[in-house]
């Protein structure tokens, strides 16, 4: 199957043989469904606050903040997908009808309409006026004219914005009063600043960035840096990764063999959010807040995201502290039967680990409790699309919370597909996490996944059909042996721009 060019090429790459085996013995097997037991739901999974435990959560975060506090944003992503309405359009305006169905199906056209109608409220608007003044172009003449295809090329192409090559982070989304503009990264920093700085007021945050971008994401950031680090009277400190090459993961084609490029050599796919479990592993730090990079909203509606976030920390310490002591105890010997009685009724009231049997061991107690803790927020299902938390069957035939997407289930079984009706919540990417054990040691992330929750799905490569995969998705099966708490958060909290008339939403106006 692999000649010896392959084998080179793999080692260049830093990945294993077996690992590449691995994968293919996935792509011809599958990979199993997650059994869901039931969704989680309020007071039954979900842990509700109400105003005393806002404050109650807050107050202990802020009273026990931790030496090292770094907000972890993914950002490597292109934003290309954001303007899929604008390449259908013009790409149907050089005469290419061959997506026209799928456009109109999608109300492309109309999205494309209300763009141009609305071009005025983008927070790149002045870029792009100034630039098509540049050319000896009027925008608004442009629009009258219906040149929709040039607006679209000054957005999209290098010649103009180049929008449509750079990360989703760079993009201007919101505007400000005075005449300026924030990109989402700067959004992040300044949400950052107010909920992810220590005692001696240093705030740090983590980029994950493409090997292209990452000089544009450098260039950002010391161009306002200092405006930030003055205005918030803070220290920040921003330090970036790179996905790594080696998990990369084989591509094959529909008959389950290694799909190769024109040139002979083999395709490999970047392995999806799962692969940044490497990243997150190389952090070293007390806690990590965890939020996607376009999940940003302007400064008068960042109070409740400041908030919940306060709260979300405060309770992944109080449930820490917990933790740590139990396991204290368990250390010392100070073993007594209400002991057991009451750390097994802790892991399944409070950490939501239901046992297989009644009769659990010591060294039970100890693995369950000893290991990673995160705090995922969860909000109200209201259409959005996203993973959702469910309580699941483990591979121990234990049953524990995770945050599972909708693909990882078997909706051909009536009832797993019940279960997923039931579903009230789901995953906004609002989680803190705690990654070092009661003995200040760093738990080794890459132990406390599953990775028999990968994904696959049919892409193309020049013009032919291929098979990719993905790894178990970060906050799903890279972190699926977590110790796992879901607190419910508002909605507002939860503002994503999966589109480039996301922009137009009141949220983000």
């Amino acid at each position: 199957m692999f000649n010896k060019s392959d084998l080179k090429f793999l080692k260049n790459k830093s990945i294993l043989l077996k690992t590449v085996e691995k994968q293919i013995f996935n792509f011809k097997n599958g990979f199993p469904y997650i059994q869901i037991s039931k969704a989680a739901t309020i007071n039954n999974g979900i842990l509700e606050i109400n105003n005393t435990d806002k404050v109650k959560f807050i107050d202990f975060y802020e009273n026990n903040l931790p030496k090292d506090i770094v907000k972890f944003v993914p950002a490597s992503g292109a934003a290309s997908r954001m303007f899929n309405s604008l390449y259908a359009f013009n790409k149907l305006y050089q005469g290419d009808d061959s997506g026209y169905i799928d456009f109109m199906k999608s109300s492309g056209l109309n999205s494309v309409m209300k763009l141009m109608m609305k071009i005025e409220k983008f927070a790149f608007y002045n870029d792009l006026n100034e630039l098509l003044q540049q050319k000896g172009k009027d925008i608004k003449k442009m629009i009258d004219y219906m040149d929709y295809a040039g607006v679209i090329d000054a957005i999209l192409d290098e010649s103009g914005l180049n929008y449509g090559q750079l990360p989703k982070g760079l993009l201007k989304f919101h505007n400000y009063f005075g005449g300026y503009s924030r990109t989402a990264v700067e959004e992040h920093l300044v949400e950052g600043v107010l909920y992810c700085k220590d005692n001696k007021g240093k705030s740090k945050i983590h980029l994950t960035v493409s090997p292209e971008h990452k000089v544009f994401f450098q260039n950002k950031i010391k161009e306002v840096i200092k405006q930030y680090e003055k205005q918030f009277k803070i220290d920040l400190k921003i330090s970036y990764s790179i996905q790594k090459p080696s998990t990369d993961t084989i591509a094959v084609d529909i008959e389950n063999n290694p799909f190769r490029n024109n040139d002979g050599t083999l395709l490999f796919r970047p392995g999806g959010h799962g692969a940044l479990i490497e990243n997150l592993n190389d952090i070293n730090a007390d806690i990590i807040f965890i939020k996607n990079i376009d999940n940003v909203v302007p400064d008068n509606l960042k109070t409740e995201t400041i908030v919940y976030k306060k709260i979300i920390a405060g309770v992944l310490l109080y449930y820490q502290q917990k933790i740590f002591n139990y396991l204290k105890e368990l250390e010392n010997n100070q073993i007594t039967d209400n002991l057991i009685n009451e750390i097994k009724l802790f892991l399944e009231k409070d950490l939501c680990v239901l046992p297989e049997t009644r009769e659990v061991s010591i060294s039970y107690l100890k693995e369950k409790l000893n290991r990673p803790l995160r705090v995922c927020g969860m909000v109200k299902n209201e259409g959005e699309p996203g993973g959702g938390p469910f309580w699941c069957i483990n591979s121990d035939k234990t049953v524990s919370l995770q945050i599972v997407e909708s693909s990882q289930i078997d909706i051909n079984n009536k009832a797993q597909l019940e279960i997923l009706k039931n579903a009230t919540h789901f995953n906004p990417v609002d989680i803190v996490c705690a990654i070092k054990d009661y003995k200040g040691k760093k738990f080794d992330l890459k132990k406390y996944v599953d990775y028999k929750t990968g994904f696959i799905s049919e892409k193309t490569q020049d013009g032919k059909k291929l098979k990719a995969q993905e790894l178990p998705g970060l906050w799903n099966g890279a972190m699926a042996d977590w110790n796992t708490i879901f607190v419910e958060v508002p909605i507002i909290t939860f503002n994503p721009v999966k589109t480039i008339n996301d922009l137009l939403r009141d949220e983000h106006q």
